[in-house]
């Protein structure tokens, strides 16, 4: 098979795409006969919009010729960015079904997985195709139920301390925008992008440069994941939350667990526990640092979600093809240094979504942002983060990052007397005024926004990192530092500030212990967290 690179299809053409056309761009890039290409499909797609005059889509193909044995005589005709021989065996994508794996050694005990977020259902779907039954032990609820605790929330502003946007079948990645970018260059990234395929995502996301699923279709990709998860002896038992690990010689011996506040303690007999506990189950960060467990501050970012009108973003990205049919929600990441070395950038943006609460703890306010699939929201929202350095915790307590998170989620909460969250114009921030009202941005946080001043949760230098970017990242992307955007605080949970120490084999130093993800602070999204669960899972 040869692999085609930098393919490029013109938005007319794009609205009319088939086999055919296909098959003349790949004999075009090949200077051969669109008869001598068997078939041509794409493997990779994404917008080119560095011409906002000329915006296109940039294709890789797949391409298979009618004589096969020419393929890759012809490759060396080209540089290897531009065409490259992929022989049949390399070319194969596995999801996790079809992966082969090593049976899980006969004679060991149920593994038990800690968490059900994506590193949690990976790992425990990797070791379910090894034979080793896992059994998943999730603090939240099941994602059906878990959504009516959700609706609680934006409706009436109940928080439900276990059941929330953070806790719950699929972790704080099921009320996301399902973004699947992710910076690694791994190749299980493809397996766990073909596994999510296969349990009901759409195909798209596996050619995608971009990749999102939404969060509305996300909800049925974890209950088919579940399916597949149990089918293959795997176990997951919700509202049961890790209270504590028997320990013997050094190593596990089991893990406790709480089906319920005033139920009896269940005791697992394991001699292998995954904690895939996530970046906000600080009460099990506290009650591992008291068994000993190694841990150590780690820097992490906070800061404010940023809202702008979808239109204004496509214009901004696009210019006059804003608009045009094909072009999906313009999207962004951008980033600028600062004097004290922190920088400033943004993160998680959520192309026609909208703010939500992503508090888990109760009388503390903290935001996140999510989209559905179609991303056809009014707003563009996304995180404008800056960094934070152990230095500023101000201890040397390896909790201590937790602590400053608490201190400024439980100032937000006082400002507007429960979970209604502080809101700013983006003129009256950089002016050092409160908001007495909103202009031209309507808010879409629910439940609810106060117009306020956000520098009345956030550290000084949070607030004054933010002022000095604001106008520099307006200058690299038209219209950000809009007098109208609004800035909705705070976010204080983009990562972990803790990191649970591991070695080469992913393993704590109490034998059989094995931190993964974003909460053992290995992972920074959905795909990263994904791959650590499932290579866990495969090593062992």
């Amino acid at each position: 098979m040869l692999r085609l690179h930098q393919i490029r299809l013109t938005l007319a053409d794009a609205a009319h795409c088939n086999a055919a056309l296909y098959q003349n761009l790949a004999a075009h890039r090949l200077h051969i006969s669109p008869a001598d290409v068997l078939d041509a499909n794409v493997s990779r797609r994404s917008v080119d919009a560095r011409s906002r005059d000329d915006v296109c889509f940039m294709l890789s193909l797949d391409v298979r010729l009618a004589a096969p044995q020419t393929e890759a005589a012809l490759a060396t005709r080209f540089a290897a960015n531009e065409v490259a021989y992929v022989p049949d065996g390399e070319s194969v994508r596995h999801d996790v079904f079809t992966l082969p794996v090593d049976p899980y050694p006969v004679g060991r005990p149920r593994p038990v997985v800690i968490g059900a977020g994506p590193a949690g259902l990976f790992c425990a779907l990797g070791l379910a195709v090894r034979g080793a039954r896992p059994i998943v032990l999730e603090r939240g609820k099941p994602v059906d139920q878990r959504a009516a605790d959700v609706k609680a929330m934006e409706a009436d502003g109940i928080l439900d301390p276990e059941s929330n946007v953070l806790f719950g079948e699929g972790g704080a990645g099921a009320y996301s925008d399902g973004k699947l970018t992710c910076g690694l260059g791994d190749p299980m990234i493809g397996t766990v992008l073909q596994t999510l395929v296969a349990c009901g995502a759409p195909e798209d996301i596996s050619i995608s440069s971009r990749p999102h699923i939404g969060t509305d279709l996300l909800r049925g990709v974890l209950l088919s994941v579940r399916k597949k998860l149990q089918a293959l002896g795997g176990e997951m038992l919700f509202a049961h939350k890790a209270v504590g690990l028997k320990l013997q010689n050094g190593r596990v011996a089991g893990v406790t667990a709480l089906a319920g506040p005033n139920a009896t303690p269940v005791m697992l007999e394991t001699d292998a526990v995954y904690l895939a506990i996530g970046h906000s189950a600080r009460d099990t960060y506290a009650w591992l640092q008291t068994l000993g467990v190694p841990m150590a501050q780690k820097p992490f970012a906070m800061g404010v979600r940023v809202e702008h009108p979808q239109a204004m973003i496509d214009r901004a990205q696009y210019g006059r093809l804003a608009g045009s049919a094909g072009l999906p929600p313009a999207e962004y990441k951008i980033n600028v240094p600062t004097p004290d070395g922190r920088g400033a950038y943004t993160f998680c943006m959520c192309p026609g979504g909208r703010v939500i609460n992503a508090s888990s703890e109760p009388d503390m306010l903290n935001v996140n942002g999510m989209s559905l699939h179609a991303r056809d929201g009014e707003n563009a929202n996304a995180a404008l983060l800056v960094g934070v350095r152990p230095v500023d915790f101000g201890a040397d307590d390896p909790l201590a990052g937790i602590t400053l998170q608490r201190q400024i989620e439980r100032a937000a909460f006082r400002l507007g007397g429960g979970y209604r969250a502080p809101c700013q114009r983006v003129e009256d921030f950089l002016a050092n005024r409160p908001s007495k009202r909103f202009g031209s941005v309507r808010p879409s946080y629910q439940p609810g926004v106060f117009a306020g001043d956000v520098t009345q949760c956030l550290p000084p230098f949070l607030t004054d990192n933010l002022r000095y970017a604001l106008p520099r990242l307006g200058q690299r992307l038209k219209g950000f530092d809009h007098p109208d955007a609004l800035l909705t605080a705070p976010e204080t949970r983009s990562s972990s500030p803790v990191r649970l120490i591991r070695d080469e084999r992913r393993q704590s130093a109490v034998a059989g212990l094995y931190p993964l993800g974003e909460g053992a602070g290995y992972a920074g999204g959905i795909v990263s967290a994904a791959v650590d669960g499932l290579r866990a899972a495969l090593d062992a």
